[in-house]
């Protein structure tokens, strides 16, 4: 009789540990963050003031962008409408306090993923969406064609609050040349500055460099140098402490690169859910229960890949169309040269 009880209380037990994993497994999906914006009925996402491209306004306050997408992406996720997004315009210097102080639900803005931003600022990044670079534009008609042509006394005109601020500080003094930095809190201020005379160079991620230099009054009169002078890795940016919050985010942004990488389209979304591919019929909720492990219901990458696009679909619209970049160069597949490349769904 002793040998049953035991065999039950070992059954027991064993129930009560599946209980109690499925318990705390239930609880991690809850998020605090989610269920604000559900609340809500709308997700708050931080981008630029304004680079072509990336995050930029039109006169009727319409948000576009590579970034733009990437918060439209979550939205179409989580909320079922990709257009349920409200965007604030941030500086670089407001960015992280926005996120920090829960003004906004994630950061969406040209923002470089360095080490010390992920630790000491109580922030996640949750991958790229942008592979960058840091640059010089100067005029034309200065003569400057590599920046070993830099002499002492250059005036440099950049963002505080930045890394392009450190990079071009940390150039300079490695070189040995004397420089005047020009810097200002906002974007648009020192592009303004530069094209009116203020500086000799300015200097910031080569994308911006091509999407700023669109609104200068005369574009054709200035060129941006060869030489990238650092690593600029850009993307999204949650606070830290919510985990499934931060899935949500980064599998948002997998989901619009590997429908890219499979050819599913926002135009063929829906008929790849017969496809013999396994791979392609988890990416459009068509087999498994990927949804389940983000607190999501199964169609939520499919509301992204047709609502948004996937990931080459939004470049070309914002930086290929536009003529802003229309080489990808290392934000290409890395099954076509490039190394974008992301997690498996699976």
């Amino acid at each position: 009789m002793s040998k049953y009880i035991k065999q039950l209380t070992s059954l027991v037990a064993m129930v009560l540990m599946m209980f109690v994993f499925a318990s705390e497994t239930m609880a991690a999906k809850k998020s605090k963050t989610m269920k604000n914006v559900l609340k809500k009925g709308f997700l708050r996402c931080g981008v630029s003031q304004g680079v072509p491209g990336f995050s930029n306004p039109d006169a009727s306050g319409n948000w576009t962008g590579i970034d733009v997408d990437v918060c439209r992406a979550v939205a179409a996720a989580v909320l079922g409408d990709a257009n349920k997004v409200k965007f604030t315009g941030l500086t670089a210097k407001e960015r992280f306090t926005a996120l920090n102080a829960g003004e906004i639900d994630m950061l969406s803005r040209n923002t470089t993923w360095t080490l010390s931003r992920d630790a000491d600022l109580s922030l996640t990044f949750v991958g790229v969406n942008f592979y960058d670079g840091q640059g010089f534009m100067v005029r034309k008609s200065s003569g400057i064609t590599s920046v070993n042509q830099f002499k002492d006394g250059i005036s440099a005109c950049t963002n505080t609050g930045t890394t392009t601020e450190l990079n071009m500080r940390d150039f300079f003094d490695s070189r040995g040349i004397k420089y005047e930095p020009v810097a200002f809190e906002k974007a648009d201020e020192v592009v303004a500055a530069y094209d009116a005379g203020r500086c000799d160079t300015y200097t910031t991620d080569k994308s911006a460099l091509a999407a700023q230099r669109t609104k200068m009054s005369n574009p054709d009169d200035h060129i941006t140098l060869p030489e990238t002078i650092s690593k600029e890795p850009l993307g999204p940016v949650v606070r830290q402490g919510d985990h499934v919050w931060e899935d949500i985010v980064r599998w948002s942004l997998n989901v619009m690169i590997e429908a890219e990488e499979y050819g599913v389209t926002s135009a063929n979304a829906d008929a790849s859910k017969t496809s013999n591919n396994p791979a392609i019929k988890r990416l459009v909720g068509a087999e498994g229960e990927l949804g389940l492990a983000l607190g999501l219901d199964n169609d939520w990458s499919l509301r992204i890949i047709k609502q948004v696009g996937n990931y080459g679909e939004s470049y070309k619209r914002n930086l290929g169309d536009t003529g802003i970049l229309p080489d990808r160069g290392p934000n290409e597949l890395w099954t076509k040269g490039g190394i974008l490349y992301v997690s498996p769904a699976r």
